[in-house]
């Protein structure tokens, strides 16, 4: 359970403040400021614990979200409940900044109502929070839009209003695949998965039934009846395809996906929710091809000296194009100045996250 939601400025300032338990006061405030934002040193861990007060916060631009709790509660449904916060705000005013808060804070403060109650997370659907919060403010509803809303909160579609007309039906899919690699400095990868999500774009009309199969080389690991897992594929096991097949450790569907068909028939069938959504997440630690080599340099010049070269070279096909590549390569907490050589590119030190980034 959550004790108080804040979200501040990069000075510290409060710009909204939402406390749903009476354990929480004004000292939490000030105690998130001082020790946290105005911090000698940069704080690196999402989750500060002050006082038998637990805060955890993440950082969207200049602004922080902070939710303060003093339970024993799970550090993952916090950061989910945060992270899902930070898409329901950007899905009604765009880029998460001050200014933006700042216009929308009595939109904020109504969607906070809804979607806790008592510190507990109730509703994070965007399309269900849209039937009865806009942007336009709170109308009186009439017995035919009250009826509309019941049965989107409560019926077998939630996610998807009845009545939604487009003059042409348009369908975007986008899959998104990051790839986590923690590499030596003589080159010997340490560890290595890939976070993949599918991002969906829909603009049909009426309630329209959608289906697309899944490549038979992928398989799924870690069995479970849950939303959280996957079906392990026993045929491709059987039959020795594994070799050249993907195995998915654990993936995570949208509530509109038919499990059953997704089990039954390794295909994905769902009534697709209006507008942007995230379809699928899924993670893979096996058998990862990574589209680029990284050939990391370091020498010691002296006691308080270093240089550090990376090579960087593409795996991929000719034919393929690698655009808006970003490479991180961290530099010690105690770095006070550094000079910079870039080939291709442009590099630049960023002293807030303690790396060079380096864009391609």
């Amino acid at each position: 359970m959550i004790g108080g939601l804040f979200i501040y400025n990069h000075k510290g300032e409060v710009l909204i403040s939402r406390v749903y338990r009476d354990d929480i006061g004004r000292n939490a405030v000030d105690a998130f400021r001082v020790n946290v934002i105005h911090a000698r040193q940069q704080v690196r861990s999402p989750v500060t614990n002050l006082a038998r007060t637990s805060f955890f916060h993440v950082k969207r631009g200049n602004l922080w979200l902070a939710a303060v709790t003093k339970q024993n509660v799970t550090a993952a449904m916090v950061f989910e409940f945060l992270l899902k916060m930070c898409d329901v705000m950007q899905s009604y005013f765009g880029k998460i900044n001050e200014e933006n808060v700042k216009n929308n804070f009595v939109l904020i403060y109504e969607l906070l109502d809804e979607i806790l109650d008592f510190g507990y997370p109730q509703n994070t659907d965007t399309g269900i929070l849209k039937t009865f919060i806009t942007q336009t403010g709170v109308k009186s509803a009439t017995k035919e839009e009250q009826a509309q809303i019941t049965s989107q909160v409560t019926g077998q579609i939630g996610w998807r209003r009845e009545g939604i007309k487009y003059r042409r039906n348009e369908l975007f899919l986008d899959v998104l695949e990051y790839v986590n690699l923690l590499m030596s400095a003589q080159g010997q990868v340490l560890s290595a998965h890939v976070a993949g999500k599918v991002i969906m774009k829909s603009y049909l009309s009426g309630m329209p039934e959608c289906k697309f199969g899944i490549n038979d080389k992928i398989t799924m690991e870690n069995k479970s009846k849950s939303t959280q897992s996957a079906i392990m594929d026993d045929s491709a096991r059987q039959s020795g395809s594994s070799k050249s097949s993907i195995a998915i450790d654990d993936c995570q569907f949208h509530q509109c996906v038919k499990l059953s068909k997704f089990e039954s028939e390794h295909a994905i069938s769902f009534i697709p929710p209006d507008g942007e959504y995230e379809l699928m997440r899924y993670r893979i630690t096996k058998d990862i091809s990574f589209p680029f080599r990284i050939i990391p340099l370091v020498r010691e010049v002296g006691r308080t000296k270093m240089e550090v070269k990376v090579v960087l070279k593409s795996n991929f096909k000719p034919s393929l194009i690698g655009q808006k590549i970003e490479v991180k390569i961290p530099t010690p907490l105690n770095t006070s100045g550094v000079q910079l050589i870039c080939m291709k590119g442009k590099a630049k030190y960023k002293a807030s996250e303690n790396a060079i980034v380096w864009r391609l």
